[in-house]
């Protein structure tokens, strides 16, 4: 990974030099007309890394702002890697912005290469009130993380790359945390482009109006339910459990593409019978196999918890969106928390 970013960087550096270096042509000078126009109606682009900020940035920029999210629909994007045609075209937006604590691995070697004069930086989780993965007692995803990650030491003598660092990233899914992301995107936009700083601020009010009524929505429902414990495929739940006086039980760690071991599967299912847990929810993007395996073995049902780090092409073309996804997501853990 760290090979390719670095062959990305030289073919940016390589396309920006060029462009420097471009002999005049016959157009070259006074715009005419058209290109005058062309250039008035351009609109800021803004460059995100992951559906959730996609969203929120379209929802506050409306049809002043033109977003472009790099990973596409259907990618899981702990693993998702720029290809170098990204990487030059990041290099003509006037803002990116990013999750950060450590789900883009590839974001520090392209934040290093933009130029700052002409992009705006925006990690919308600095400052924010982040909690540290493997501190919510989520014993099964950490003992499985550790142990991934020593065998990864002994096969090549380094910690392994997909290593997404200290935090959880997932801040999106409490609502309350991705209202404070999107007031992070609405004062860059507002900073830059003040003749239509009232029609963002505005936007935004919306916004937080939305989220604020789906966090109430999540707090009746929990209020409501006779459990408390659900287990999921991937540690994404944490802020969500956290916000909601929940425990999620993962069956991997951050990181949805590291599998347990057999040891860890027969502690699982052990987990969910003696727990009396009536489901095991899997995720999209990424396989269900072993959590289909563990429902099987413990003659559970299975059901979906949308973790919401990108959209498939088939909610995409059903017009789904954060809010009626996490809208989905509540009525999955009202009947898992039966």
């Amino acid at each position: 990974m760290r090979k390719s970013l670095l062959a990305m960087v030289s073919v940016v550096t390589a396309a920006a030099l060029a462009g420097c270096g471009a002999a005049p042509t016959a157009t070259t000078g006074t715009p005419q007309p058209a290109e005058q126009s062309a250039s008035a109606s351009e609109k800021p682009k803004v460059f995100t890394t992951i559906y959730p900020l996609e969203y929120v940035t379209k929802r506050i920029g409306g049809e002043h702002v033109e977003v472009i999210n790099i990973v596409p629909p259907g990618v899981e994007p702990h693993d998702f890697e720029p290809t170098a045609k990204n990487m030059v075209a990041l290099t003509e937006a006037d803002f990116f912005v990013y999750n950060g604590s450590g789900l883009e691995l590839w974001v520090d070697k392209a934040v290093e290469n933009l130029d700052k004069n002409r992009t705006q930086i925006i990690n919308t989780t600095e400052g924010l009130n982040l909690l540290k993965a493997g501190e919510h007692g989520d014993d099964h995803a950490d003992e499985h993380a550790d142990e991934h990650k020593e065998e990864h030491a002994d096969d090549h003598g380094h910690d392994h790359d997909h290593d997404h660092g200290e935090f959880d990233p997932h801040v999106w899914l409490d609502p309350t945390l991705l209202k404070e992301q999107a007031d992070k995107v609405k004062q860059a936009l507002v900073s830059k482009d003040q003749a239509h700083a009232a029609d963002f601020e505005k936007n935004y009010e919306q916004l937080a109006t939305d989220l604020d009524q789906l966090d109430k929505e999540f707090k009746e429902m929990v209020a409501q339910a006779s459990r408390k414990e659900f287990m999921v495929s991937h540690s994404a739940f944490y802020y969500l459990a956290h916000q909601y006086g929940l425990e999620q039980v993962a069956i991997s760690g951050v990181n949805p593409a590291d599998e347990p071991s057999p040891a860890e599967m027969k502690k699982l299912v052990e987990h969910v019978k003696e727990h009396q847990l009536p489901y095991v929810l899997f995720e999209t993007l990424v396989s269900p196999k072993v959590a289909e395996v563990i429902a099987k073995e413990a003659d559970v049902k299975t059901a979906t918890l949308n973790p919401l780090e990108g959209l498939t092409q088939e909610d995409v073309q059903a017009g789904k969106d954060y809010m009626s996804i996490m809208r989905e997501n509540l009525e999955t853990l009202r009947e898992a928390l039966k």
